[in-house]
Parts: C-alpha cells; sequence; structure tokens
C-alpha cells in the first residue's frame, strides 16, 4: 500500500474504534483543568501505529500518545489518536483523527479524518488537497470582516491571556469566531472553505502537522512561530490566503 492508502486504513479504523465507544462512558487516564487524557487516547494510537508500522517497520513515529518505530529514520508519521479528547469525553461529535508524513522536516502527506461525519481530508505534497476524494479549496473571502475565525487560546496561564488578547481583538472586526475545541479540523474546515482563518498561541504539531499541508496546498497560509523553549510547540497563523495575516494580529 502507499502512504496514504496506509493512513487511510488507519484513520478508518481508528473512526470505527471511536464511534463505538462514542456514546459510552469512558476511563479517564488523566485530568487536568483545562485537559483531560483518554484510554481511547491511548487505544487509538496503538491501534493506528500498529497499522503504520506494519506496512513501513523502519518508519518512526512521533504521536500524543507517546514515541514508536525507528527513531533515526528521516520518515516519520506525526499522529494524533483523537484531535479534540474533551468533546470526545462530553459526547460532543466534533473530533478528529490526524495523521501526516514528514520526511527531513518536511511534511509530504497529510489526513485528517472525521469518523462521525465520515470526512476524509487527505492531501500529498505538490498535490490539490482532497476532501473525500475531491478536490477542494479554501474560502475566496477577502475581508476579515466577511470571515469566520477560529481560535484557540491554549491551556497555561501565559497562552490563555495572549490567547484572549488576540480573540478581543479580532472579534471586534471578524464577522463571528467560533472556539470548537480541534485544531487539526480547524485547519480542515480552513482547507475547504469553511472557515476563513485560525489563530492561537500555544499548540503541539501533531495537532495541526496535517492542516498545514491542507492549507498550504490549497494556496492559504500558514504561519507558526516556535515556543522559545518547548520543542515542537508552537503559536500558529492560519488564513485562507486571501486575508493578510497581519490582519488577524
Amino acid at each position: 500500500m502507499t502512504h496514504l492508502q496506509t493512513a487511510e486504513k488507519a484513520a478508518r479504523e481508528a473512526g470505527v474504534l471511536l464511534r463505538e465507544n462514542f456514546h459510552r462512558d469512558k476511563e479517564i487516564d488523566e485530568a487536568h483543568h483545562h485537559d483531560v487524557k483518554l484510554a481511547l487516547d491511548r487505544q487509538s494510537q496503538d491501534l493506528i501505529t500498529e497499522i503504520l508500522l506494519k506496512e513501513f517497520p523502519d518508519y518512526a513515529l512521533y504521536g500524543e500518545e507517546g514515541i514508536a518505530g525507528n527513531q533515526d529514520s528521516p520518515l516519520q508519521w506525526i499522529v494524533d489518536p483523537i484531535d479534540g479528547t474533551v468533546n470526545y469525553l462530553y459526547r460532543i461529535p466534533h473530533f478528529c483523527i490526524s495523521i501526516a508524513l514528514r520526511e527531513n522536516q518536511t511534511i509530504i502527506m497529510g489526513l485528517i479524518y472525521d469518523p462521525m461525519l465520515d470526512e476524509l481530508w487527505t492531501v500529498l505534497k505538490g498535490e490539490a488537497p482532497k476532501l473525500n476524494g475531491k478536490e477542494t479549496a479554501p474560502s475566496n473571502r477577502t475581508k476579515l470582516e466577511e470571515s469566520i475565525l477560529f481560535v484557540g487560546c491554549g491551556k497555561d496561564e501565559e497562552a490563555m491571556k495572549s490567547g484572549l488578547v488576540r480573540f478581543e481583538r479580532a472579534s471586534n472586526r471578524a464577522r463571528k469566531m467560533r472556539m470548537m475545541g480541534s485544531a487539526a479540523l480547524g485547519m480542515a474546515y480552513i482547507a475547504c472553505g469553511r472557515l476563513d482563518a485560525y489563530i492561537e498561541s500555544r499548540i503541539s504539531l501533531w495537532d495541526v502537522a496535517s492542516g498545514i499541508l491542507l492549507v498550504e496546498a490549497g494556496g492559504g497560509t500558514v504561519d507558526m512561530t516556535p515556543h522559545p523553549t518547548i520543542p515542537d510547540v508552537w503559536s500558529i497563523v492560519a488564513t485562507n490566503g486571501k486575508i493578510p495575516i497581519e490582519e488577524i494580529l
């Protein structure tokens, strides 16, 4: 199987697991003030890992629930087994599975799967993004006043403070603001024109790796600023490519 076929197989099988357990009580591994970790996060990643590394045993895997495979490999799967875990815990059907592949730090494949709506976004570097096999593109809106802006504030005090400042500034101009709970789906929605921009002050790579390629491949713009001390943690601003990033900051 190709990279994309393997990733789709893994995402769909994990999607079955998550759908089957959606209405059931969930086992919580860790609970924090603004976040939780579920046993199903681990189970979903274990299932995805088994499928990906069975097909490509020499690749590395870097996921929200840990690493696996050959960590010296230049090819690395980046996995978020449930992006939107709190939504999932509370039975809010807005979450997804994200699987990206990067080679020597360049993302070459991205996939985001919403198992509740059976919507699958896919992209290969150098090709147009697709939604359920059909080419898709960001919106043509050019004015922030016409846009729907997706925003996240992070979980720690510093990130939340800066995020709320940005939220207030942008909300005075954007048509509508949304805080939906899944960064990956937010990026996918920009890639297919449902949302126009996204801003968050602290986000992990596994949340947005697939979305970066989806948005940029369709002509959108993504600006990432690395955290000064925490590896693979960033602040992010993404747009449809027609609304300037400077208007949102």
